[in-house]
């Protein structure tokens, strides 16, 4: 597999709408009950990327899968924690794509400041709960029947991953946006493509 691991843009709005929307439609992943469509998708995306990465997996012009960090909590004494999400497509999945993706997103993020990182899923989702233990991931705990979809309630486990050390007084958290052309990120990027094997 000749694949490139890069920034997303608007113009993979509707790539990453088709990945999500069976998280949505078949099961209980996601908890939305309707999936957005692209042009939806490419307001996330543009919200997403002035302060948190989102980064795709690129296959022959097409999207094969993506993560994203965002806000872990609104109030200040949270801003060094981020919450992150991992979606493949589903002709793609046990190619390493997440792990390439997620030690990208990882490394990006440590740059950035940031100094933890969390991760929700519904359960049973082994596949999801063993792809963050192998990243580095505890469990935190499990929300139980939080949430309500196709006539059931859903548990939640909660994961948590330090991203780098716990100093006193940390340097403030720097912007995605102004570290994007920087040749840091690029070099993350061009080391997590190395961790996608040929297909």
């Amino acid at each position: 597999m000749t694949a490139l691991i890069r920034v997303a843009g608007e113009r993979d709005a509707e790539s990453i709408a088709g990945i999500y929307a069976p998280a949505v439609t078949d099961g209980s992943t996601s908890f939305e009950l309707t999936p957005p469509n692209a042009e939806e998708m490419r307001r996330r995306i543009l919200a997403v990327l002035p302060q948190y990465p989102w980064l795709v997996c690129e296959s022959s012009g097409s999207v094969l899968g993506y993560v994203y960090a965002t806000t872990h909590m609104e109030r200040a004494a949270y801003r060094w924690s981020v919450d992150v999400s991992a979606y493949i497509r589903y002709d793609a999945h046990r190619r390493g794509i997440a792990r390439a993706l997620y030690t990208a997103l990882f490394e990006i993020l440590v740059i950035q400041g940031y100094r933890n990182a969390y991760a929700g899923a519904t359960l049973p989702n082994p596949a999801s709960v063993q792809l963050h233990q192998s990243m580095g991931f505890k469990q935190v705990g499990v929300y139980h029947r939080i949430g309500y979809k196709f006539g059931k309630w859903h548990d939640v486990v909660w994961l948590e991953r330090p991203l780098a050390e716990h100093v006193i007084e940390p340097p403030e958290p720097i912007a995605f946006s102004t570290l994007v052309t920087s040749r840091v990120v690029k070099a993350a990027l061009a080391r997590a493509e190395g961790l996608l094997s040929p297909r």
